[in-house]
């Protein structure tokens, strides 16, 4: 099978890079192994530029639709899926979002979500262009949300691709717990046609037949989560598991799903044939470790990266806690990152006029390089508590995350975020939006790792 992929909600191309093994800026002009043959990216929340779409343009060049058209930074939602060129692969990392849909539109059959909601865009997609394969990303609490009503988004989100004859298989994913260098968890579902034959593989593999015990039936999608699946060959789970497999079956019609399903997914699933079947598992990785201090830079560094001294403390260094509850510090006391970073009681007020304590913990200021980073969110770099902050190697002094570094965090080259090109302009994309894309991005090693399977998938089908 021809290796084309459509990567949706592109960002500055985590997938392709990670499908393409790209490490190193040089890499680039290599020829790629994955035929991106279209992608989108539209911020709209950027109404003058658009970086991460020309960083990945600066990058990878565009794509034309069938009629012609650069089509690749209009809004997905507007974009006729009819004129996208065919593909074997679709990826993205969406949003998690609202997935229900009104009752009056509540039938499998022409079921339209609500404005704004890309992932009807994705159904769309499925739809229109028939995929055999899908790989998507997503925060972990896609399983459990919304809170009123947990796991309907998810189980949304299986039963379209039910209704187009897709088997699902899911995990999350922690890649610290995999060697590398962030403790960041994210949701990945791989998605094939039942006509491909992965899919026949997987069905001979669990063995069963209609008509069999739910107890063998069980047994068998064990062992597609534990050792025989796509994400149990790519990631191997702890075979030692024995927590009794979770199932349930989705509701025939999509708006039912919305409007009452419920289910508590665990960390591991299949969806076959509109059952579900979920099990708790553990990674099982005793590789070599990756952490903040591997990636971190070891010559000089720029002086606005260094935090001065009034910036960091009011106090004794050694100080985590602050209590407000009878007066708060000044303006200047709480503009530190000793505050921000420290733990902290003061008194609020809600909207009632009922005042209460507001009470947070501490989190360590300076980051520890012996350690996979924290998560990094899309404020990094910003006046957060989240931001991370290190100790110079070269200088012992206490600064932000270089940009490039926030790129080697996720697996990004170095310097990938740096240019965009503009209207046949190549500009330099500014810090603060680097930083924000890398924040926003995937972990380009655990694709890099998944592709491996993929390749074999692909050229045995």
């Amino acid at each position: 099978m021809k290796k084309t992929v459509c990567e949706l909600f592109a960002g500055v191309g985590g997938f392709r890079c990670g499908l393409n093994h790209v490490k190193t800026l040089e890499d680039f002009d290599q020829k790629e192994k994955w035929d991106t043959v279209w992608f989108s990216q539209w911020e709209p929340a950027e109404k003058n530029t658009q970086y991460a779409h020309d960083c990945y343009v600066y990058h990878f060049g565009t794509r034309l639709d069938k009629n012609g058209n650069d089509t690749t930074n209009h809004n997905i939602e507007d974009v006729d899926k009819t004129t996208l060129p065919d593909f074997n692969l679709l990826v993205g990392g969406f949003p998690c979002q609202d997935y229900s849909v009104a009752s009056s539109l509540a039938t499998s059959k022409g079921i339209e979500g609500k404005k704004g909601v890309l992932w009807w865009s994705i159904r769309e997609t499925l739809e229109v262009k028939k995929p055999p394969f899908v790989l998507l990303e997503n925060v972990d609490r896609l399983l459990k949300s919304p809170a009123k009503q947990r796991g309907r988004d998810f189980g949304v989100i299986l039963a379209c691709f039910r209704d187009e004859g897709y088997t699902v298989e899911w995990r999350v994913i922690n890649a610290a717990e995999y060697g590398y260098q962030q403790r960041r968890r994210r949701v990945f579902i791989f998605a094939y046609k039942d006509t491909v034959k992965y899919a026949d593989k997987i069905k001979k593999c669990v063995g069963y037949k209609t008509g069999d015990a739910e107890e063998k039936k069980q047994e068998s999608m064990r062992r597609v989560l534990i050792s025989e699946g796509f994400f149990a060959e790519t990631f191997p789970v702890n075979k030692g598991d024995t927590k009794e497999i979770l199932t349930k079956v989705l509701p025939e019609e999509l708006g039912e799903v919305s409007d009452s399903f419920t289910f508590s997914f665990e960390n591991s699933g299949v969806m076959k044939d509109g059952v579900i079947y979920t099990l708790r598992t553990v990674p099982d990785y005793d590789g070599n470790q990756l952490t903040l201090g591997d990636i971190m830079e070891t010559g000089e560094v720029e002086d606005l990266y260094f935090i001065p001294e009034e910036k960091l403390y009011y106090t004794d260094p050694k100080v985590t806690h602050s209590d407000e509850t009878e007066e708060r510090l000044s303006k200047e006391d709480r503009q530190t990152w000793q505050y921000i970073k420290g733990a902290k009681k003061l008194l609020r007020k809600s909207a009632n006029g009922h005042e209460y304590v507001f009470s947070e913990g501490a989190i360590s200021m300076i980051d520890q390089e012996d350690k996979p980073t924290r998560t990094m969110l899309t404020s990094e770099g910003n006046f957060s508590r989240t931001t991370h902050i290190v100790k110079d190697k070269k200088t012992g002094k206490v600064r932000l995350l270089t940009a490039a570094e926030t790129e080697r965090i996720q697996g990004f080259p170095t310097d990938h975020t740096k240019y965009c090109l503009v209207k046949g302009q190549v500009i330099e994309m500014p810090m603060r939006k680097r930083r924000f894309m890398m924040g926003n991005a995937l972990v380009v090693d655990l694709v890099a790792d998944m592709e491996k399977t993929l390749s074999k998938i692909f050229d045995e089908d």
